[in-house]
């Protein structure tokens, strides 16, 4: 008699610091995902709430959950890296917030691409943005279906914009390949996920599935407070140590791909300095340091449309400009075409 073929197995890796209250659900949100066998990885970071019964109570209701605790909190990027390098063991891993959740289905979706293609190493899918374990969002699914890029085609999807397209808990990646390029960074606290991402594609193709989503990530204070952390400098300088990082390490690519990141990157900055005069808002923003961030990243600045724009309202001054709106257009234009191609992510992955 024929035995029926091995189901994928997927690692969750989940972190929890003080996030007692959300860790029933997550927890349940990766139990009952089906077609394939789960294993539920909680990494206790010294939590000082009811984080250490609530895993004790998970683990006695289910031999899929097992736990452990740190004696020392050890941060964020030494608990990821913990689990995903040193724990995990299965075909596939997730790292999952303890605030966050899996929808259904996601990991059997995702399993069947990487069965598909083998040399795919990480396969994600749409991540949807909520507040409310009890209210779940609805969402509109796009027709279903499958798309793979080579890593370098991925890659340079990124550099053209300078921007993650993941959250993290939507990302599933082949073991094998995440412990063969490593975990999260340390010296890049804030943006070190982009860089592992491209890590991933440097060795192998990456693969989405479209259709229904494939986490639920929670909108809370903290990402809120990192919003604003990251609307001057940190999110622009963290983004480009990340560049620099990858293509230092990665010297066989193609070299144009680094000057479309720093292309990019340079745009934000001037952007940026451009709708700090658009709002009068230049004793909030430091427009010179923008602009030599910007140079300094990219010296053909200059050429961007941004710094033109820029150009032509400094010549007005901030009060004309905020008082008349009189580049509107403009910027109704660049806002259009950034909710067009938010939708576009949506839909297709990038």
């Amino acid at each position: 008699m024929t035995e029926p073929p091995a189901r994928p197995t997927v690692d969750v890796v989940i972190p929890c610091y003080n996030y007692a209250r959300f860790l029933r659900a997550c927890v349940k949100s990766v139990l009952d995902q089906p077609g394939v066998d789960v294993r539920v990885l909680i990494i206790d970071d010294t939590s000082t709430d009811e984080t250490p019964e609530v895993v004790a109570e998970l683990v006695r209701q289910d031999p899929r959950v097992e736990g452990r605790r740190h004696e020392v909190n050890q941060g964020h990027i030494a608990t990821y890296n913990e689990g995903l390098l040193e724990w995990a063991k299965a075909d596939y891993t997730v790292l999952l917030s303890a605030d966050d959740l899996l929808a259904p289905g996601a990991l059997a979706r995702a399993a069947e691409v990487f069965q598909a293609h083998p040399n795919v190493g990480m396969v994600y899918g749409r991540v949807v943005y909520y507040t409310d374990h009890d209210a779940l969002p609805s969402v509109v699914a796009p027709p279903a279906g499958t798309t793979v890029w080579s890593g370098v085609d991925w890659i340079e999807a990124r550099c053209r914009t300078a921007q993650n397209v993941l959250s993290s808990p939507e990302a599933v990646v082949r073991t094998s390949v995440q412990q063969r390029v490593g975990g999260y960074r340390p010296d890049l606290p804030h943006a070190g996920d982009l860089e592992m991402w491209m890590r991933i594609a440097a060795v192998s193709d990456i693969g989405y599935v479209r259709g229904k989503p494939a986490a639920y990530y929670r909108v809370h204070q903290q990402s809120m407070m990192r919003t604003r952390f990251s609307s001057l400098f940190a999110d622009l300088e963290q983004r480009r140590a990340v560049f620099e990082r990858f293509f230092a390490d990665h010297p066989d690519l193609p070299p144009r791909l680094r000057a479309l990141a720093n292309r990019a990157v340079a745009k934000d900055a001037l952007w940026r300095a451009v709708r700090a005069y658009d709002r009068d808002r230049l004793d909030e923003i430091p427009v010179d340091e923008l602009v030599v961030f910007a140079l300094h990243a990219y010296p053909d600045a200059v050429r961007l449309p941004e710094y033109r724009a820029l150009k032509r309202r400094q010549a007005f001054g901030p009060k004309v400009c905020s008082r008349t709106q009189l580049f509107l257009g403009s910027h109704l234009a660049k806002r259009g075409a950034g909710l067009v191609g938010k939708q576009v992510w949506k839909w297709r992955g990038q």
